[in-house]
């Protein structure tokens, strides 16, 4: 039997992964990266399950003004160089999942 493991997240990083979970588990794009590795369904779907069943601010009236806050924390802790270079990327057309698949036959 394997050993837990335990991740520490701030309200404001659950708060974000839990909605980005919720909107990306199930589209046909997200599903096929994790499918991938189909033993992964069993981290994402604990994950997602305990962040649904543990944020409160979910079932808030404000919950859409309390995600883009913590939204608006967490990028201003990441810095305006981290957002602005990934936001190039995205519009150059790159991404990363780690995956081999995802670098174009160059090797970038």
């Amino acid at each position: 039997m394997a050993e837990d493991f335990a991740i520490k997240l701030t309200r404001d990083q659950a708060l974000v992964l839990s909605d980005w979970l919720d909107k990306v588990i199930g589209t046909e794009r997200f599903d096929v990266i994790a499918d991938e590795d189909a033993a992964v369904w069993s981290a994402l779907y604990r994950i997602s399950g305990v962040l649904e069943t543990t944020l409160v601010e979910v079932f808030m009236p404000d919950y859409a003004a309390r995600l883009d806050a913590a939204r608006a924390r967490l990028l201003g802790a990441l810095g305006d160089d981290y957002v602005q270079k990934q936001q190039a990327q995205r519009d150059a057309g790159h991404h990363c999942s780690g995956y081999a698949d995802d670098r174009d036959e160059s090797g970038s």
